[in-house]
């Protein structure tokens, strides 16, 4: 079989060989890394030649927490508010309306994109601009969602439902009836019961993939592949039948708050992975919510809110027996458990499943993601490494913008949270596995250059279009620590370390190039940084 010769300024991620200049690829494996040379002799005269001269080489860049389905169903399914940036209902309403007048067939309409804003809308506005059909307007962060009146009928939102729910998950009015906008448990309730086809989560899968393959991304996490269409996981199976997925994803299934039978839903996840599971999608874990987000007053917090006294978010997933079952279930299977646990609160209960969990499994590496970790105490960023826990931790969050998210955490949490979010130093120092993710589409950015420029600067780069300040700066990390909680570090939290994550003789050949050394070059350089190809098992998959 013909190989094929790499050329070009290697950085492998590989500690035992760092840097090389040339590597061969035979049968989708590297089978050589080292000098020109050399790399010529092996492959032979008829070998393929991908010469990248002075560029730089790359592992593919892995994403640790994204949302495959979800992602494609915003690039291609939807109307997408996030070109607003800001919550300008007047805008919000011509780009809803504008969709709705070009999609006349469909049965119901979904926005995306919403940034919820001190200005308090409800079902009066949606009803406004659709009055017969549902309407849905999803925040860009995915939690909180506002429905027109039509919509409530068909999600059975009712007052009954808002008083068994909750009044801090569905708002009502004065005489008890729900106003339109709900969150958390609700919105992940009527996500995967809006119509959709299993060719629509085929297209919005592929879409996904080009996407991903479009920014230097290899293989990602979907961090709930079941969560907003249950047989999505299916699509992926039968793209990888078809011979079409090439983008590697590694899922957690979902499971529901609290859920009754722990063993019952690793059993059935245990049941998808055998039948599903292939070389390209592959189920590794559960995925379960902790809490909400923080704008949301969603998020579970050590301490109350400062303009609630009395309430420290909402608390979804908060049963210790539980969540010890489902982790030491999952063991026994070989799965890990992944939780979105944003609050400080969710953080110290997780830690505290997972110690107890290890007490029975005596297994400290398992490999449990926590991700999103906004507000995380000294000692229980000493606990996650103790744990032998991942942190999945958001660089693209961590700036300052004047008028944003600062200035309500302030108001909501204090200063003295609000200065210290979003730790990633300190994890690194603690000895723990850091993993980078993008959170995409819930996060608008999935970028490998941003992600290492903010790692570092933790502000937002000039092309972003919008003013930022330095933040918590002395949790900026090192470019070669950013590499590596973008490469082995991601293939490690999945169990894959032996086949991902660095350029090194017998694993797959995935690979990244950019005309920028990330490692050395300008940061503002790095900013701005190109990508010239993506390559998956030794195929070039994406060409600037």
């Amino acid at each position: 079989m013909q190989q094929t010769i790499i050329l070009g300024n290697i950085i492998t991620m590989d500690e035992k060989r760092p840097y090389a200049k040339a590597a061969v690829i035979k049968n989708g494996v590297f089978s050589y890394i080292g000098n020109t040379e050399e790399a010529k002799k092996i492959a032979g005269s008829d070998a393929h030649e991908l010469d990248y001269g002075e560029n730089f080489i790359y592992p593919g860049f892995l994403e640790s927490h994204s949302h495959g389905h979800l992602a494609g169903d915003r690039f291609i399914g939807q109307a997408n508010l996030k070109q607003v940036g800001i919550a300008d209902y007047a805008k919000y309403r011509e780009i809803i309306k504008d969709f709705i007048a070009k999609n006349p067939h469909r049965s119901f309409y979904l926005a995306s994109g919403w940034v919820e804003s001190e200005e308090y809308v409800t079902k009066a506005y949606l009803d406004d601009i659709c009055s017969d059909k549902p309407l849905f307007m999803h925040t860009s962060g995915g939690h909180s969602m506002l429905l027109n009146t039509k919509a409530l009928e068909w999600a059975g939102i009712d007052a009954e439902y808002a008083k068994k729910a909750g009044y801090e998950q569905v708002h009502v009015d004065a005489n008890g009836e729900p106003d339109g906008y709900i969150c958390e448990a609700p919105v992940f309730e009527i996500l995967p019961k809006l119509p959709t086809t299993l060719d629509d989560a085929k297209k919005y899968l592929l879409a996904w993939q080009e996407f991903a393959f479009q920014n230097g991304y290899t293989a990602v996490a979907d961090a709930g592949a079941d969560l907003v269409y249950r047989d999505s996981p299916k699509a992926y199976f039968e793209l990888e039948k078809e011979g079409k997925l090439k983008l590697r994803t590694y899922a957690y299934m979902y499971v529901t708050d609290n859920y009754d039978n722990p063993k019952a839903a690793i059993a059935r996840i245990a049941a998808e992975r055998a039948e599903l599971n292939g070389e390209y999608f592959q189920i590794i874990g559960a995925k379960a919510f902790l809490d909400g987000v923080t704008e949301a007053h969603t998020a579970w917090q050590n301490q109350d809110y400062l303009d609630q006294p009395g309430y420290h978010g909402v608390e979804r997933f908060n049963d210790h027996e539980k969540m010890v079952e489902l982790i030491t279930e999952a063991n026994k299977e070989g799965l890990s458990v992944h939780v979105h646990s944003e609050g400080g609160g969710a953080v110290h209960f997780m830690l505290g499943c997972i110690e107890d969990a290890e007490k029975i499994t005596h297994n400290m590496d398992q490999r449990n993601v926590l991700a999103h970790l906004h507000f995380v105490t000294d000692e229980d960023i000493q606990r996650m490494a103790a744990t032998g826990s991942v942190p999945a931790v958001a660089p693209l969050w961590t700036a300052k913008v004047p008028g944003g998210p600062y200035e309500m955490e302030v108001s909501y949490v204090g200063k003295e949270l609000a200065d210290n979010s979003y730790p990633i130093k300190s994890f690194y120092n603690a000895g723990a596995n850091v993993v980078f993710h993008s959170d995409f589409p819930v996060s608008p950015l999935m970028s490998a250059r941003a992600s290492i420029y903010m790692a570092q600067t933790r502000k937002l780069p000039d092309e972003v279009g919008i003013a930022s300040f330095p933040h918590n700066t002395k949790e900026a990390i090192s470019r070669e620590q950013s590499l590596r909680a973008m490469t082995i570090n991601v293939a490690h939290a999945w169990h894959q370390e032996h086949r991902l994550g660095s350029i090194e003789f017998g694993k797959i050949a995935n690979i990244t190039i950019y005309d920028c050394d990330f490692l050395h070059d300008d940061i503002e350089k790095v900013a701005h940084a190109n990508l010239i190809a993506t390559i998956v098992d030794g195929e070039v998959v994406y060409k600037a």
